[in-house]
């Protein structure tokens, strides 16, 4: 064991000042303004934050830096990486997969410090990262298979291919600033894009283990990865009109800022996920005992700060009473400690003032008419608030309006089960639902509308993101454009194509083309 009782292997041993950032190919040395680090979990008996390192606090000069870089990489659509061959671009992402692979168990121990995740929910992100990377090479050598042809309409072939957008700006979200973020930023650099990155605000020392990864593995310029506030370094580049595309995981607010801050929004691709309110909706003849499970897994997994946690609970008035009182007990069931523990369910808010934020959510409720229904909601630790269970809620209440992200949970209920059908029509969000009941009867229409308003329905299943194959898309405020595999890949490209009539000129053209193998664009090649 190391101090406070930590396990050795989880201590932290030295503060991480980082200092150096990626620009154009070269990791530079920073000597400017930083900001620190810290984590709300404690490695002395008293509670005193830990201090993790600090990373630079960078401005608009690195921002326009980092974009020129950007800029000339793409050199527009000259450069190497958008004119490489496809099988040479998953060469670079095979190495940096690779080299990644070796940070596994320092990105795995920063997950848990910086943002509390338990372990065995960090090293699930790191593995299913790497997955999620290996899957996309995978998919890009099947896309390129079946364009490996050439197509003929009235007398015009056609060799249609997938090409880069141009200059990509990635950000990230603070609770998979692995996973989420490697979603939108890989299937924009394997097809062609050249990009410029800022980790989360929390999460964001975790990247630091991998810039030498990037700059080893890609030609200069492809990767570029600055540290500060979005305000300081975000914009900026968005103001340039530089930006081709702007891939976002996080807020509405953040992402309309952003937008608006583009001089031409029409150029502007938007690849954004987004907040949700997802809801669980409990039929009469639910399951009770697999409902609550799903219930607890959807709502407090990751502490609720998910954006397909289940956010309300709509449970129907004949069964309210029974599964309030299951459900109230399992809550409190729950094991509270640091995210290495054995069996440790809820750990360490990331946020420091989250907790603060949760209990005007509950002094809302409560003067409302809401009461906590389980004995230890709303608990205050230094670093935590315990889950509470707040009914009955009413529209009025500021928790059944904002998308709470962290530990407490409202319940509703009804009788007409238009009732949150109403609802989640009028809600500003559309991500997923959860449906818990067994008669198909009443399942069946509601499945035909559901599908209509959000764009994931789960049977009696929490909501969830993965597996990474399957599309994740939202309605409204909640999502544009789709990630999955298979889905980013065509939101981070366009269709592109060479045509020409069938006439001898060109057939000689082209079959010398495919011959000399001098372009990389028209090519049959087949990538095994």
């Amino acid at each position: 064991m190391g101090k406070s009782g930590i396990p050795a292997e989880y201590t932290i041993n030295e503060v991480n000042h980082q200092r150096t950032y990626l620009i154009n190919g070269e990791l530079r040395a920073w000597n400017g303004k930083t900001s620190e680090v810290y984590s709300t979990i404690s490695s002395t008996e008293k509670y005193v934050p830990t201090l993790l390192g600090s990373i630079p606090d960078m401005e608009e000069k690195e921002a326009l830096e980092a974009l020129d870089a950007a800029l000339a990489a793409y050199n527009k659509g000259k450069g190497i990486w958008p004119t490489m061959r496809v099988k040479e671009r998953i060469d670079c992402m095979e190495i940096f997969v690779k080299k990644m692979q070796t940070k596994r168990d320092e990105i795995v121990k920063l997950l848990m410090w910086e943002i509390g995740k338990s372990l065995p929910d960090s090293q699930k992100e790191f593995d299913r990262t790497v997955e999620y990377i290996l899957d996309t090479i995978e998919d890009y050598k099947q896309l390129d298979r079946d364009n490996a042809k050439f197509e003929k309409n009235d007398g015009v072939y056609a060799h249609i291919r997938r090409g880069p957008l141009g200059v990509v700006l990635c950000l990230g979200p603070y609770n998979y600033p692995l996973n989420e973020t490697f979603a939108l930023l890989i299937p924009a650099i394997i097809m062609g894009n050249t990009t410029i990155f800022k980790p989360a605000k929390h999460g964001v020392l975790l990247i630091t283990p991998l810039l030498e990864a990037f700059q080893s593995s890609f030609p200069k310029g492809v990767v570029n990865i600055v540290f500060g506030r979005g305000r300081a370094v975000a914009a900026p580049i968005m103001k340039t009109g530089k930006v081709d595309v702007l891939a976002l995981i996080g807020n509405s607010k953040s992402a309309n800022a952003l937008q608006n801050q583009h001089p031409k929004s029409n150029r502007l691709r938007l690849v954004l996920g987004l907040e949700a309110k997802n809801p669980a909706i409990i039929l009469p003849d639910a399951d009770l005992d697999l409902t609550v499970d799903e219930c607890i897994a959807g709502t407090l997994s990751f502490n609720g700060q998910r954006c397909t946690a289940l956010k309300i609970i709509y449970v129907h008035e004949d069964i309210v009473a029974e599964f309030n009182k299951r459900f109230s007990e399992r809550v409190d069931a729950l094991k509270f400690g640091n995210p290495w523990e054995e069996g440790v369910k809820l750990t360490p808010l990331p946020e420091p003032d989250k907790p603060a934020y949760i209990q005007e959510l509950i002094d809302d409720a409560r003067e409302k008419g809401a009461k906590i229904l389980n004995k230890k909601g709303g608990t205050h630790s230094d670093n935590y608030i315990w889950p509470a269970i707040l009914y009955p809620v009413n529209k009025e209440m500021r928790v059944y309006q904002e998308e709470q992200f962290g530990p407490v949970i409202p319940i509703v209920t009804f009788k007409d089960i238009e009732e949150p059908l109403d609802d989640m029509a009028e809600s500003n969000y559309g991500q997923q639902v959860s449906l818990f009941g067994k008669d198909v009867y009443a399942i069946a229409p509601l499945i035909d509308t559901l599908v209509n308003l959000v764009c994931r329905v789960n049977l009696n299943s929490s909501c969830q993101r993965g597996p990474d194959v399957y599309p994740f898309t939202g309605r409204k405020d909640s999502a544009q454009a789709t990630l999955s595999v298979y889905d980013a890949l065509r939101s981070f490209s366009i269709r592109t194509f060479v045509a020409f009539k069938d006439n001898e000129l060109n057939n000689e053209t082209v079959e010398q083309l495919l011959e000399s193998k001098l372009s990389n664009f028209i090519s049959t090649d087949y990538i095994l």
